[in-house]
């Protein structure tokens, strides 16, 4: 009788297990995701237009006239 409620233990255990908590859903990961890579598409806009005007206001090289 012992290996019988042995393996009805064994059982019960591993199916608890199973039903455990299985993590989060893959919705709100992906969601997270596309805020971060809006942000951060966002972030490298703001940067290149900051570079761009940037280099839009170095003045250019004129050479020196000989008068």
């Amino acid at each position: 009788m012992s290996v019988i409620t042995y393996l009805h233990v064994a059982l019960r255990a591993r199916l608890a297990e199973l039903r455990g908590d299985r993590g989060d859903s893959p919705v709100p990961t992906a969601v997270i995701i596309f805020g971060l890579v809006a942000v951060a598409m966002a972030v490298t806009a703001a940067a290149l237009g900051a570079a761009n005007d940037w280099m839009d206001n170095i003045p250019t090289h004129q050479a020196p006239s000989d008068t």
